[in-house]
């Protein structure tokens, strides 16, 4: 007997999911996937709740502390904050406003192309009838996962399938590219709520002249670790300038956006690995099905693939570098400005240490580490590097493409440096 068509028989599970392959069979890619992605990202981020204007006073005092950091910045990194040398213009939004801009400067990730070259045929099996099943081509679509033919699915001629099981991997092939950019969404709209300002990820965005923060996460930062709230807006301001000159240089920014492409493409390497995963779930229990979505590891697999490991390791590699850098800066920077920032360096690494998962989901996903010991071993390259080659050294850090480190070169300085001399 056949399985129950969309919104037919069976348990509440597959009801929801026939529905859902009903509902989202008219659903367009792209586009509709993005403003899917921003409503989510934005209605996590304020809990459903609407979100009132920013008190132009806050902006106001973010400009106050926006001036200062940025003629710091540029004289510490050598760097123009902006690519014009513009002034940055600073732009204050709560939480909901931050998801719902982020999701679409990071439209990259949700647009990308399908891979190229991605046919791949498999052996021809011999059936009962002596015949061959034909090639397969899998194409990925939005965000790098692919879609499932029938033969992958289980699902005979007729388009039917043989259980439960079945119509959660039919329901996937439908909605894998569309609940991966949901995820991503929510994730975005997690971050919002903890950010500080633009950075809090070093992804490149589209405009470079102004910079986003969010007066009340700030706030409340410095009333949870009893700091001067004017210090924690200038430290912030003075972290997200420096992060801004650095992508400031097209090669940085065309390199890190390159890698987040290559590894996003790169999922749909683990799109076989999540179906066996959906084997295991118990159509009895939703639960299973939320706690699969919910964690970012659990959803892209416990084995790395070896392809997306390499994407994520030279990723790494570049914003490890960033990271001990923007420490530099802010190091001297806050000698100068704060007395040095003692107070304020702890409790910024303890909120990193404490993050919860939610907060680095987004992270998780786009194979990111911006962890304690990532900024350690970033902290220590930056060291290396002057010890040998002092100010002058570290500034060719940014300088040009070929420029940028390995990873074994984060772990090694001196080869970087007599890379880079070689060159």
């Amino acid at each position: 007997m056949d399985s129950p068509g969309p919104g037919g028989g069976g348990n509440s599970l597959e009801q929801l999911l026939g529905d859902l392959l009903q509902l989202m069979g008219g659903a367009t890619p792209g586009g509709g996937r993005i403003e899917l992605a921003r409503t989510l990202a934005q209605g996590a981020a304020t809990n459903g709740e609407a979100e009132g204007n920013v008190d132009p006073g806050e902006r106001i005092k973010f400009e106050e502390m926006a001036r200062i950091a940025e003629l710091h910045v540029s004289e510490l990194t050598g760097l123009s904050v902006t690519p014009t040398g513009a002034p940055v213009e600073i732009v204050a939004v709560g939480p909901g406003a931050w998801a719902w801009r982020t999701v679409e400067d990071w439209r990259f990730l949700f647009d990308v192309e399908p891979v190229p070259d991605a046919t791949t045929a498999d052996p021809a099996p011999a059936g009962d009838d002596g015949g061959a099943r034909s090639d397969r081509t899998r194409e990925t679509t939005g965000l790098g996962l692919v879609d499932l033919g029938a033969d992958d699915l289980g699902i005979d001629s007729r388009g039917t399938a043989g259980g439960p099981m079945d119509l959660v991997s039919r329901w996937m092939a439908t909605m894998g590219p569309l609940l991966t950019g949901l995820q991503l969404g929510s994730a975005v709209g997690h971050l919002a709520r903890a950010t500080f300002g633009q950075y809090e990820l070093p992804i490149p965005r589209p405009s470079t002249t102004s910079l986003l923060v969010v007066p009340a996460n700030v706030e409340a930062f410095a009333r949870d670790w009893s700091l001067p709230a004017d210090e924690v807006r200038l430290w912030v301001c003075l972290r997200d300038m420096t992060i801004n000159a650095v992508l400031c240089r097209p090669h940085v920014a065309d390199r890190i956006r390159g890698l987040l492409t290559e590894l996003v493409q790169g999922m749909a390497g683990d799109t076989d690995g999540l179906a066996d995963r959906l084997q295991g779930l118990d159509p009895s229990d939703p639960d299973s099905l939320q706690r699969l979505f919910g964690d970012p590891e659990a959803f892209l697999g416990g084995e790395v693939q070896p392809q997306r490991q390499r994407v994520s390791d030279e990723l790494t590699a570049v914003t490890t570098a960033l990271l001990g850098y923007v420490e530099h800066i802010l190091d001297r920077a806050g000698d100068r400005l704060l007395g040095g920032r003692t107070a304020l360096a702890e409790a910024w690494r303890r909120r990193q240490v404490d993050r919860e998962t939610a907060d680095r989901t987004a992270e998780l996903l786009l194979g990111l580490d911006l962890g304690p010991a990532q900024v350690d071993r970033g902290n220590a390259f930056v060291r290396g590097v002057l010890e040998r080659a002092g100010e002058e050294g570290l500034a060719r850090l940014w300088s040009e493409p070929h420029a940028l480190p390995t990873p074994a070169e984060v772990d090694a300085p001196g080869l970087w440096l007599e890379r880079i001399n070689l060159d």
